[in-house]
């Protein structure tokens, strides 16, 4: 039997964009019309609607916390023009989740950008970054005497990964030295929000919130024992799991470390260019291990190994995100009790954790992946829109009603 604390958070994350429908003002919205993806997110999961269904839903399975974003391409669809209805929408979002005891976790920037904002040269200028915070402030503004819990900046690097090294999201930008750029303004963005929050916070007398990011992290292992493997391992480790994270506790802005676990990287390098070491995996197939449909490898161990890593920060860890795409149910189920275990082991060691939130809570759109990848403990048929609880839903509220696992 492992026992989690009295206090622990329990729950599962949403993303605006990936759940709600018709974010017409969004950067992705338009590149779906522009370059005819296979699947466009269109009504999504009617989330916008149907989000105080989907709460109860939520607190029917114990949860005690929710994580969810805020479309910034909603709430300013037109630069310095806010929309005050779409933030009484938020503001109603986050008063549903308090009147359910459900802990509200809010993410500020979770992919999206608002079209004007992207036509203005988006994260790749500097300049963009007063316009964030402009946003943040004016949010903050609105939720602040409700939320304690503060996102600003959803998988940083899995963003320039997807839109300026791989290309396969908007901008569709192949460029090393732009996605640094990149990487660079949304640590700054996020230090300055950071700053910002805690300022607004101190002004109103409200009690300090609590601020990270949600930090991607994977367990890069090499595919075969080469010097050359060894290196990429460990260039992949330092720039992507370790790098943004040591830039943020450099300048002490953050309160706690948002981690989202998914997978490993298997590496298998084909050459000793820069590109080679940073981005070749193995495409031999010589994992052994269970994959999710996405053919991401399943590795628990590697949550453990990364979070006991973490602990040098001495700062308390939130996993944000970690679940797993499947039809098969059962595999969700094995899945959410081995990383808990996983978790457990390094809570042993020391690490303090704050909660786990699981991916997701309903099924919803993987962007450029579409509508198939069925991550939610909740299924959704996106001809009715009716909702499923699936059976590994009901396990996992067993461990959030009594904090033990089997």
């Amino acid at each position: 039997m492992i026992e989690f604390p009295k206090d622990f958070f329990w729950g599962a994350a949403t993303a605006a964009y990936q759940v709600e429908g018709n974010n017409l003002n969004a950067d992705w919205w338009e590149w779906e019309k522009r370059t005819g993806v296979k699947e466009s997110s269109g009504k999504a999961c009617r989330h916008y609607e149907f989000y105080k269904q989907d709460f109860d839903l939520a607190k029917s399975l114990n949860h005690n916390c929710h994580r969810f974003s805020i479309e910034w391409s909603r709430v300013e669809p037109q630069e310095n023009k806010f929309d005050e209805s779409e933030i009484n929408h938020y503001q109603d979002v986050v008063l549903s989740l308090k009147e359910r005891n459900l802990e509200p976790i809010v993410t500020l920037h979770h992919f999206t950008n608002p079209i004007w904002f992207a036509r203005a040269g988006g994260w790749g200028s500097s300049r963009n970054i007063d316009y964030f915070l402009k946003y943040v402030e004016k949010i903050v503004g609105a939720l602040g005497d409700r939320v304690r819990f503060w996102v600003t900046i959803n998988e940083p690097l899995v963003y320039t990964y997807h839109s300026y090294i791989l290309g396969v999201w908007p901008p569709q930008e192949k460029s090393l030295p732009k996605s640094k750029v990149v990487t660079d303004n949304l640590a700054c963005a996020h230090i300055k929000a950071y700053k910002l929050i805690h300022a607004v916070y101190k002004k109103r007398n409200l009690p300090a919130p609590s601020i990270s990011i949600a930090k991607n992290l994977q367990a890069f292992a090499p595919c075969k024992d080469s010097l050359r493997n060894r290196i990429a391992v460990y260039l992949r480790d330092r720039g992507y799991n370790f790098a943004f994270l040591d830039e943020l506790a450099r300048h002490k802005a953050l309160d706690f470390i948002g981690i989202n676990y998914y997978t490993r990287g298997l590496v298998d390098t084909e050459g000793w260019r820069l590109k080679n070491l940073l981005l070749d995996t193995c495409k031999k197939g010589h994992s052994q291990l269970e994959k999710n449909t996405l053919g991401w490898d399943i590795y628990p161990e590697g949550l453990y190994k990364l979070l006991v890593r973490i602990k040098r920060y001495n700062l308390p860890v939130f996993i944000l995100e970690n679940g797993i795409c499947t039809e098969n149910d059962n595999a969700r189920r094995d899945f959410i009790r081995q990383h808990l275990k996983s978790l457990h082991s390094a809570m042993d060691k020391g690490v303090k954790v704050l909660g786990y939130i699981y991916w997701s809570l309903i099924d919803n759109y993987e962007w450029d992946k579409g509508f198939a990848p069925r991550f939610g403990i909740i299924g959704v048929d996106y001809n009715t829109y009716e909702r499923t609880i699936r059976e590994s839903a009901k396990e996992f509220a067993q461990t959030c009603k009594t904090g033990r696992l089997e």
